[in-house]
């Protein structure tokens, strides 16, 4: 039996690591470091199977290459299907599978990683010392204990960073207007989008991205929220409206920024731009402030979760060679 070939893009040396550390003889892997885009698809003429990640860009244009060259299955490696045209797909034939949920420890504890980071100031203290600098003076941080923390989206991340906060001492408030039953059961308050804004000193976002809850953060929301609020976004970089989110830290209502998502991030994130001049005027603007701190989409990046995704990608393409059900295809909802 011959194996199944498969293009995968976006491949950093990890990604090649566990996929082949898992893979076995029934497929036979060719990495590309480069992103899958309609210039990119090419390379993967007369194969069945591409793999592809979060900032590949798989429009209608993307996918009309790959069909034309015998494309059959996108095995994503990631939870979120966004740069997916899913209507494209789906006329052109083309089965779409992802990895829902590969470690929603690794991101919500990334998530309080942030948090901390932020309230005592750790980059700044840690810098400090390097130098030879101990002085106290603009490390003042605050108690997490007591305070009011606002989770939007109260999925597996979601309930994991409510738990934690909870164990802080926070009263915590969960926005969730799908399915909040899981969150009524764990003993959270289920309130409006507009009581979590008003209420909490923290808010973190785990909510897909969708056309209701892009930009779901944005000057009509910032002006919702309590002064020096503390903003922690690890899901989806267009869930904030920048712009927006800029001029609320410009004026001081922002009191903390936490992103590890950014919504122009896919120029920029998962290479090295160290001897690069930065276009983006508005992602350069944000490093400037000394109240934000930026990961470069590095919250699921876990050993744990690597293994994971490696697994389910080579289990989903597996299952869809041998014509079994797919119980992570994604669908158009």
């Amino acid at each position: 039996m011959k194996p199944t070939h498969v293009a995968v893009f976006s491949a950093k040396p990890y990604d090649q690591a566990y996929l082949t550390e898992m893979a076995d003889e029934r497929v036979s892997l060719c990495f590309y470091e480069m992103a899958l885009n309609p210039m990119t698809a090419a390379l993967a003429k007369d194969v069945e199977v591409v793999s592809a990640f979060v900032n590949d860009d798989i429009s209608a244009e993307t996918l009309k290459m790959l069909a034309e060259n015998g494309t059959r299955l996108i095995a994503l490696r990631c939870a979120g299907v966004n740069q997916v045209d899913l209507t494209a797909a789906n006329k052109l034939g083309i089965t779409v599978v992802n990895v829902p949920a590969y470690s929603p420890y690794a991101v919500a504890e990334h998530t309080i990683a942030l948090m901390l980071a932020l309230s005592r100031k750790i980059p700044r203290a840690y810098n400090r010392v390097r130098d030879g600098n101990f002085s106290l003076d603009g490390l003042l941080g605050f108690d997490f204990f007591g305070k009011t923390a606002g989770i939007i989206g109260g999925g597996k991340i979601g309930m994991l960073v409510a738990e934690r906060l909870r164990a802080f001492g926070c009263q915590v408030l969960i926005y969730e207007p799908h399915n909040a039953e899981p969150a009524k059961q764990a003993g959270f308050d289920v309130v409006t989008l507009d009581s979590l804004l008003g209420q909490s000193n923290i808010i973190s976002l785990h909510c897909p991205l969708n056309d209701a809850t892009h930009h779901i953060i944005n000057a009509a929301s910032l002006r919702l929220t309590k002064p020096g609020v503390m903003l922690i976004n690890t899901s989806r970089g267009a869930l904030l409206d920048t712009v927006a989110v800029l001029d609320a830290l410009k004026a001081l209502h922002i009191g903390y920024l936490g992103i590890d998502v950014y919504e122009q991030e896919g120029s920029l994130f998962f290479e090295d731009h160290s001897t690069d001049i930065i276009q983006d005027d508005i992602f350069q603007r944000l490093l400037t402030f000394p109240n934000v701190l930026v990961t470069g989409h590095q919250a699921y990046f876990t050993r744990e979760a690597l293994q994971h995704i490696a697994q389910t990608t080579l289990q989903n393409i597996d299952d869809f060679m041998a014509g079994k059900a797919l119980k992570n295809r994604v669908v158009i909802r």
